[in-house]
Parts: structure tokens; C-alpha cells; sequence
């Protein structure tokens, strides 16, 4: 018949792994120690260690101001106004605005190559041509729409 083992787990030292961990440190982490080092005294050296000593000491009081701040209307008509228009940009197509600003860019090259302002008869040619009277197509739709929105 088999006779049961006895096991007794070894009672582990918590504090004694961790003061193990503690020695180890410095020699497996030797390269980041240093940069931290670096870090601190510039911190330091910069006053930024001062500041965020400041900011900690002060948390209540500027937490209170913060809180202040953030129930003047303007405050939230600014926080309303910046998450409608993150949503504005959000409707935009990132490839359109790409292909916008390197527009930008060829018309800025146009415009330094010209040594005189072209005529009206240039002006007009050009805004007859099928990108100008699409572009104020889309004008004209953002027009539109700004006027519908500013409806009482």
C-alpha cells in the first residue's frame, strides 16, 4: 500500500525577496539607473523638480481653481465648441486634405514664379476651369451650410 508524502512548503520572506530584488537592482538595471540620475538632476538643475514638488504640494487648491475655472459658462461653451469641432474634423477625408495642402503648395510655387498680377482675363480663365468651378462648388456648399446654421 502507498504511504502518502508529507509536503511542507518552505514559508517564503517577502521582505527578504524584495531586499534580494532591491541588491540586484543596481547591477541588472545599471544603464537605466544612470539615465534616471541624468533625469533627476536636470529635472533640478531646470527647477521642474521644484515645480512638480509645487504642483503636488497644491493639488487641493489647484484642483479647486480647476474646478472653478470649468463651471464658467465660457468654459463650457469652450469644452462644447472643441467637441463640435472634433467631430467637423472627424467628417473631413484625410486623403482630400492631403491632396489640399499639396495644392497649397503648387499654388504657392504659381504665385512666386508670377512677376505681375495676371489680368482679368487670366483671373477669369481660371476660375472657369473645371477644379477652380468645382472648388467653388464646395465653397458655395460650406457657404450654404454656415448660412443654414447661423438661422435663429
Amino acid at each position: 500500500m502507498a504511504h502518502p508524502i508529507t509536503f511542507k512548503p518552505q514559508p517564503v520572506d517577502f521582505h527578504k525577496e524584495l531586499m534580494r530584488r532591491v541588491d540586484e537592482a543596481p547591477r541588472e538595471h545599471a544603464e537605466a539607473l544612470l539615465v534616471l540620475w541624468e533625469m533627476l538632476q536636470t529635472s533640478h538643475d531646470t527647477g521642474m523638480l521644484e515645480l512638480a514638488k509645487g504642483l503636488m504640494g497644491g493639488k487641493d487648491i489647484i484642483a479647486g481653481k480647476l474646478a472653478e475655472a470649468a463651471n464658467l459658462p465660457e468654459s463650457v461653451n469652450a469644452i462644447r465648441n472643441g467637441i463640435a469641432l472634433a467631430r467637423i474634423l472627424g467628417e473631413l477625408d484625410p486623403a482630400m486634405l492631403q491632396r489640399l495642402a499639396d495644392g497649397f503648395g503648387k499654388a504657392a510655387q504659381q504665385q512666386k514664379q508670377e512677376k505681375e498680377p495676371p489680368s482679368l482675363w487670366r483671373l477669369f480663365r481660371r476660375s472657369t476651369s473645371s477644379d477652380a468651378r468645382r472648388g467653388l462648388s464646395y465653397m458655395t456648399n460650406v457657404l450654404t451650410a454656415l448660412g443654414r446654421a447661423t438661422r435663429e
